[in-house]
């Protein structure tokens, strides 16, 4: 029962959606039933049937009908737990791409980017707090029942189930709830997301090995020998919630990184000459700049040192020596795409995100300080940057 937020880059593909059969929408999201649902649904069917056995002997094969009603009624709860994420996500300003029902759980995909820590406590502790809402009410249905029948079972086991998803995913560990409110918190208390997100994975894994460590060592200690079915589930929970901690750890060292980026680190400084210049002057203006110009990108500006074009090195050694005199500068220049000019003090996320938005596919864009352009940044750099963090 896991949300997640997708990485902004400087160009945002689609967000990849699961693969499944989509059989609403919620928050105009899809949600989707995943194929490995399937496979869950047969798993917890065939292991809660001797439960339905135990209580009543006489159903038969009736028994496989009443396990497969509890799966449902399971997987029902785990679907208003996402719904809780995702109303909660879109209320606090997120865009919600899909509801999934996997065979371990669910997930609820938004991206938007998370403003505040508050807006992460109160988008992962939704989720907890369904389940356990919902686990009062199977509860308080079942202590309401006279006898103990095949639908008092259901709203037992509809109690004790909604309980533990609930409160399992409160432990503080990414990528459980739990683990984002604890993220939330570190954040708040440091200003820093990134430094929430790594606290929270390694705490997430170290969940991971107690987890096992539960069905192992528990059993010794009460003088028992640990269950293999049991051992088994956990070790699969455990290598779950390991995978998704070092990945959480991962993407907080990445988000890390790129915070680190910034147009002023990244652009190549720029010489600027005025629209109508000739190629030669524009070279004698680089020459002028002495021997450390050949990095230098050459900018054509216009009225008020407006930005209008970068000139294309590889066009300009294309125009013959006896052309240059004659040959105008935005004769070999790549025109800016109007408004795409940064600040150099962007960085991080908000530089990526300005990009994106309005570089309008150029690679290349200026980077303007107090009205005087001082650089050309390019987008090749940045990705090249980012694949590096």
């Amino acid at each position: 029962m896991t949300t997640s937020e997708p990485a902004s880059t400087p160009a945002p593909p689609a967000p990849q959606r699961s693969k499944g059969f989509v059989v609403g929408r919620v928050a105009g999201a899809p949600v989707i039933i995943t194929r490995s649902w399937f496979l869950a649904a047969l798993i917890l069917t065939v292991l809660f049937v001797p439960n339905v056995q135990a209580i009543a002997p006489g159903l038969g094969a009736g028994a496989y009908l009443v396990a497969f009603v509890f799966v449902l009624l399971l997987f029902a709860s785990v679907f208003l737990h996402e719904t809780a994420h995702a109303l909660v996500a879109r209320a606090r300003g997120q865009n919600v791409t899909e509801l999934a029902v996997t065979l371990w759980g669910g997930h609820t995909a938004y991206t938007g980017g998370l403003g505040r820590p508050l807006d992460g406590f109160l988008v992962a502790v939704v989720g907890p707090l369904t389940n356990l809402a919902l686990a009062a009410g199977f509860w308080l249905a079942y202590q309401a029942s006279p006898v103990l029948n095949v639908p008092t079972l259901l709203l037992y086991a509809g109690a004790v189930s909604n309980a533990f998803v609930g409160v399992f995913n409160l432990l503080p560990g990414l990528p459980l709830d739990g683990g984002q409110i604890l993220e939330s918190f570190v954040w708040a208390v440091t200003g820093r997301r990134t430094t929430g997100t790594i606290v929270a994975g390694w705490v997430g894994r170290l969940v991971a090995v107690g987890v096992l460590l539960w069905a192992l060592v528990l059993p010794l200690v009460q003088g028992t020998s640990p269950n293999l079915t049991t051992v088994l589930w956990s070790a699969l929970i455990g290598a779950f919630l390991w995978a998704g901690a070092g990945a959480a750890i991962a993407n907080g060292r990445r988000r890390e990184a790129v915070d680190a980026l910034s147009a002023r680190s990244l652009a190549a400084p720029a010489l600027v000459v005025p629209l109508g210049s000739t190629v030669t002057e524009a070279l004698a203006a680089r020459a002028a700049a002495g021997a450390g110009a050949a990095a230098h990108r050459i900018v054509v500006v216009g009225h008020g040192d407006l930005p209008l074009a970068v000139v294309d090195d590889a066009a300009v050694a294309a125009v013959p020596a006896q052309a240059r005199d004659l040959t105008q500068v935005d004769a070999v220049a790549v025109p800016f795409v109007h408004g795409s000019q940064v600040d150099p003090e962007l960085a991080g996320t908000r530089l990526l995100e300005h990009l994106a938005r309005s570089s309008g596919g150029a690679r290349l864009v200026p980077v303007v300080e107090a009205g005087r352009v001082t650089g050309v940044l390019d987008l090749a750099d940045v990705a090249r940057a980012i694949r590096g963090t």
